[in-house]
């Protein structure tokens, strides 16, 4: 297994009570401290600070102030937890998992996608609907940091996230092993509704602005929309997401 080296770096601060939650439930060992604000009587913080130490972590108490200046504006519900920095896993680990025979599901791969809070609610969707893998390419693509955690409600630290070198090969290396790769895109005439989808897919999602690049759409097995009755010509690239994402699910659960 090959892991970007978060060793030597400076500790991350993760502000917001259910991101500091969901990193306590999946990965409590990379939580070095729980700060809480003296002046919140919230039961969500006692009850933050009790599950911390039923994992072993410790609470310090401290004041509100100090913690709006850790958290530099942002909304931090009366918490903030140092932690570890995020660590990505490579392509290898990705199709290490993929190979078992039994293994089925959707894999999102990301091609710039570069707001951080989109980046957010796309994994928490995701992750709702049970994906387990995300992809990015190591360049052109927002990094996972505490406002994708926030945004993402904690979901982040529940997905295994694989960082490519070169996307394209990357889903050259899923297609080997059995998967189907559609990309979303404007303005193509097949609806997302019209596909019956395989047990292993691969979505691809482009950038904000942009979407898929030439050389990426090529790479998809098809390419797929999302019907527009009204004026607007497009969704924000988290909501497209979503929407593609529980068609999915629906379409299983329909055959299950």
């Amino acid at each position: 297994m090959r892991r970007e080296n978060a060793m030597n770096q400076e500790p991350w601060l993760l502000y917001g009570l259910h991101a500091i939650r969901e990193k306590l439930r999946a990965q409590a060992n990379d939580v070095l401290e729980i700060l809480v604000a003296q002046e919140s009587g919230a039961n969500a913080v006692r009850e933050l600070c009790d599950e911390a130490k039923k994992r072993g972590v410790r609470s310090t108490v401290v004041r509100r102030a100090f913690l709006d200046r850790l958290a530099q504006g942002q909304r931090h519900q009366g918490a903030v937890a140092k932690i570890k920095p995020f660590e990505y896993s490579g392509m290898d680990d990705l199709f290490e998992a993929v190979a078992a025979s039994d293994w089925s599901g959707s894999i999102v791969a990301l091609d710039g996608v570069t707001d951080p809070h989109n980046f957010g609610a796309i994994l928490r969707t995701a992750e709702a609907v049970g994906v387990k893998h995300i992809v990015i390419p190591k360049d052109r693509s927002v990094e996972v940091t505490p406002v994708v955690s926030k945004t993402s409600a904690g979901a982040v630290h529940h997905l295994k996230i694989h960082k490519a070198t070169n996307l394209r090969r990357a889903m050259d290396g899923l297609k080997e092993r059995g998967f189907w790769t559609v990309g979303l895109s404007v303005g193509v005439a097949e609806s997302i509704f019209d596909r019956v989808y395989p047990a292993k897919l691969c979505l691809v999602l482009g950038s904000e602005g942009d979407g898929i690049r030439t050389l990426i759409r090529q790479e998809c097995d098809f390419l797929v929309s999302i019907p527009m009755l009204g004026r607007v010509a497009s969704l924000n690239v988290s909501v497209a997401a979503a929407v593609f994402l529980y068609e999915v699910m629906r379409q299983r659960q329909a055959r299950s």
